[in-house]
């Protein structure tokens, strides 16, 4: 079978036996058919409208990113507002708690002397005396410690002895090989202490506390 012959070009290359192995690229149209210009119309609009959806689902998935960063903005703001609120809550908590405390101590000085020692009783009833140091002993803090030893049947030795170096209304009992501690102002740090434990436990700062309702 012969082959079909082919119009020569200069951009054509042959290879053995005179086989064409390169042909030149075909040369652009120049004229095409109303259907064909309809053709190439509907392509290019259908490629157009592709491009302008692309566009706008990316414009939109940029907007929808931009609202989710906003709301973790807004929800940390929210946040810090709430750790703010609590913080300030326990802090207030605890002053209203000092102030109604040392109101408590003032309007009744003897209450937790004698409340202490009738905790105490059974520990304290057989011992030979008792000791109670205070910063500064009165005759009523007297009378209120005697009283409530007869009532529970404590027949020991009571001494009273005047202590400079306790503070405010703070108390000891001592007997034997007893010993026991009233001390509102370490009770008061220690309240103060495990609210801040709590709080940082929380995420949030409790470093500005004070049970003496200033700030640190």
């Amino acid at each position: 079978m012969t082959q079909q012959p082919r119009k020569f070009g200069f951009d054509m290359e042959f290879g053995d036996a005179g086989v064409v192995i390169s042909t030149p690229p075909p040369r652009p149209k120049r004229f095409f058919t109303p259907e064909e210009v309809e053709a190439i119309r509907e392509q290019a609009y259908r490629e157009g409208e592709a491009s302008a959806v692309a566009r706008a689902e990316e414009a939109h998935a940029h907007a929808l990113a931009m609202v989710a960063e906003q709301a973790r903005s807004g929800l940390s703001v929210l946040a810090q507002v709430a750790q703010a609120h609590k913080a300030g809550c326990a802090e207030l908590a605890l002053v209203a708690a000092r102030r109604v405390a040392d109101a408590a101590l003032d309007r009744f000085p003897t209450a937790a002397l004698e409340a202490a020692l009738d905790a105490l009783a059974q520990e304290v009833e057989s011992a030979p005396r008792l000791v109670v140091r205070m910063a500064r002993i009165d005759e009523r803090v007297q009378t209120a410690v005697e009283e409530v030893a007869q009532a529970i049947g404590f027949a020991g030795q009571i001494v009273f002895k005047a202590e400079p170096g306790v503070a405010g209304a703070a108390f000891v009992f001592e007997w034997g090989d007893g010993r026991a501690i009233f001390d509102p102002e370490g009770a008061a740090q220690r309240v103060e202490a495990a609210v801040r434990a709590a709080l940082a436990a929380e995420g949030l700062h409790g470093d500005n506390l004070s049970v003496h309702g200033e700030p640190r």
